[in-house]
């Protein structure tokens, strides 16, 4: 049935789409306007920040002149009041810059916290079949990459290109305005030129880089893959493959690391040989204009340091634009997976479940993973409130399908299923799963605490009913006994405990929970027959006065139960009590017979090794 799960993703064209980059700005535009009077102080502050930025060549411009003038003394020529506009100006520079940080901060890390918490409430909303078809690691790969590409794209656009556009008009029209279109013309040609050659070679660039990028990945995820199968590389002797195989992706790397330096090396070349004819040229105009008499020392200084404000900046300009596409790219992988529609979403007048008695009906339902592999045909099922109903069935007849689809991790494809007369398609999910609690047959923990993956069936629960609920577990007295107790961490996916420890941890978080609705998917396949005839007492109890769904493999473990459904091929084939069906002869009879072979020769092996 898991297998069938992830055949089919119906999120996926959504995944897939292209936005432009106007789209996806205008996408994280709402995220950033949410404190307007900040945005529109920081733009203040930067557009302060470039006249304070371009009124420092100006005034060296004017204390040069000064000092040039023959036969006045240097203390005449340069009034105090020159000198500390010059530093004022340098010291305004730099402040109007921290003052926009130092205000826009605010707005930058809002969006982000914002844009991942939707992200992470939205993946939470979407449905197993989504979860089953994706990655993890790619998911919240794309995630992190999206909120960092938030920080990027503010930092390089607003922080860097921005400002510099404001800049270079500003530069233009001073030069324009003192010495006519000559010099403008150089700053716009050469700048164009600089632009062209860089934005053309990055592309180029960017192909290698991402060819390295994505080479890197499969290094790691090799990796990654090959540690987590530790033990499976030990038990068939292949370290030595492993690590063939791992460098082979390795070498691979190392090319295309060098490619990508080496195009680099010809993009700053580039760049610097663009740069030196441009400042050649404006200095070469500028001594002519000195020679002539149409300018001075202090304009020649004024056009070189201009140019060089200018040009400092676009040194980076590669590194600017390679990182502002990766982070549109990142915010569009992000974005897109906030549009994912949600497969199962409540209705708009879904209202909260009322459980009265606890009645479970399962009318006519039809269910398919795979539209071309049917699982569930025409299931009719009712669960009297406080009963127990037992399901079996060999291996995908259907019987976890049953507990996936009562908890609403997928919607039927056809009938209906309702909990006390009300079809849990008009309920809330919140509510829905609030009154179901489970054991489910692989049991997943969180990497924590013993007493906070028990808890976690009851957030903010003491410690004396996470307790208790471990006593009723039957796992009370072997958290006593570790070194740390409750404390205890369980490792990533609770591996640090056994399959059996790991069980009575999951049916000590469902008690705590204490539902009205329960369900036991095969919860104590993992215990040893000791362990399981207790717990299995236990659960009965606990059960008593609930509505009970029980999918079992062992049959001994259901005999008291007040109904047993047999399913094959999504069908059901049988009901009834366990002796009615035992006497019928059938299909359950039949199991129980083959079954009860094995326990006994089980039950002769333990007396054996005892």
């Amino acid at each position: 049935m898991r297998r069938a799960a992830t055949r089919l993703e119906p999120a996926a064209p959504a995944q897939n789409r292209h936005q432009s980059d106007w789209a996806v700005i205008r996408s994280l535009l709402p995220y950033l306007m949410a404190y307007k009077g900040r945005v529109a102080f920081a733009l203040s502050c930067l557009i302060a920040a470039k006249f304070a930025n371009v009124g420092v060549p100006l005034i060296l411009k004017d204390i040069v002149d000064r000092l040039t003038l023959p036969g006045v003394s240097m203390l005449v020529a340069v009034p105090f009041a020159l000198v500390l506009a010059y530093g004022a100006a340098r010291l305004m520079t730099s402040l109007f810059q921290e003052l926009r940080e130092f205000f826009f901060i605010n707005v930058t890390q809002r969006a982000v916290r914002t844009l991942a918490r939707q992200s992470f409430d939205h993946l939470h909303s979407l449905s197993l079949r989504f979860h089953l078809s994706r990655r993890t690691g790619q998911v919240t790969r794309e995630i992190d990459h999206g909120v960092r590409g938030v920080s990027t794209l503010i930092s390089y656009t607003l922080y860097s290109i921005f400002p510099l556009f404001i800049e270079l008009g500003l530069v233009i029209g001073i030069l324009a305005h003192k010495f006519g279109w000559v010099f403008p013309t150089i700053v716009a040609g050469s700048l164009t030129a600089y632009v062209i050659y860089t934005v053309s070679m990055t592309n180029w660039r960017t192909k290698m880089r991402r060819e390295w990028n994505e080479l890197e990945t499969r290094a790691q995820s090799k990796a990654v893959d090959s540690l987590l199968n530790f033990e499976t590389v030990k038990y068939f002797n292949n370290e030595r493959f492993e690590s063939e195989r791992y460098d082979e992706t390795l070498k691979k790397s190392e090319a295309a690391a060098i490619r990508s330096q080496q195009s680099l090396n010809l993009l700053n070349a580039g760049q610097q040989f663009i740069i030196a004819i441009a400042l050649t040229l404006m200095v070469w105009q500028a001594v002519v204009g000195v020679q002539a008499g149409r300018m001075t020392v202090g304009d020649l200084v004024l056009v070189n340091a201009f140019l060089i404000q200018l040009f400092i900046p676009l040194n980076f300009l590669g590194v600017l634009y390679r990182e502002i596409k990766q982070a549109l790219a990142d915010l569009e992988r992000m974005f897109n997976l906030l549009h994912v529609n949600r497969e199962v979403s409540d209705a708009p007048d879904a209202r909260p479940l009322q459980v009265s008695g606890g009645e479970i009906v399962f009318e006519q339902v039809g269910f398919a993973y795979d539209p071309e592999r049917p699982i569930l045909q025409g299931v009719d099922l009712r669960i009297a409130p406080g009963t127990t109903c037992a399901v079996v069935g060999a291996s995908g007849a259907g019987k976890s399908t049953l507990a996936r689809l009562l908890f609403r991790f997928y919607d039927v494809n056809q009938g209906a299923l309702r909990i006390d007369g009300q079809d849990i398609r008009s309920v809330t999910q919140e509510s829905l799963r609030k009154s179901i609690g489970i054991v489910p047959q692989d049991t997943v923990l969180f990497n924590d605490t013993i007493a906070y993956n028990i808890a976690y069936g009851k957030p903010g629960a003491t410690q004396s009913e996470i307790e208790a609920a471990a006593v009723a577990a039957q796992i009370h007295d072997f958290i006593q006994s570790l070194p740390q107790g409750y404390d205890t961490v369980v490792g990533e996916r609770g591996l640090k405990l056994s399959g059996g420890e790991k069980q009575r941890v999951a049916i000590a978080r469902t008690l705590l929970k204490n539902p009205p609705i329960l369900i036991f998917d095969e919860a104590t396949s993992a215990l040893d027959s000791r362990t399981e005839q207790a717990i299995a007492a236990q659960l009965k109890a606990i059960s008593a006065d609930r509505t009970t769904l029980v999918i079992a493999h062992r049959l001994s473990t259901i005999v008291d139960a007040d109904q047993i459904v047999v399913m094959e091929a999504g069908r059901v084939i049988e009901r009834g009590r366990f002796d009615e069906l035992v006497s019928a002869g059938g299909a359950f009879a039949r199991m129980w017979a083959l079954q009860s072979g094995e326990e006994q020769d089980d039950a002769r092996a333990e007396e054996l090794v005892a």
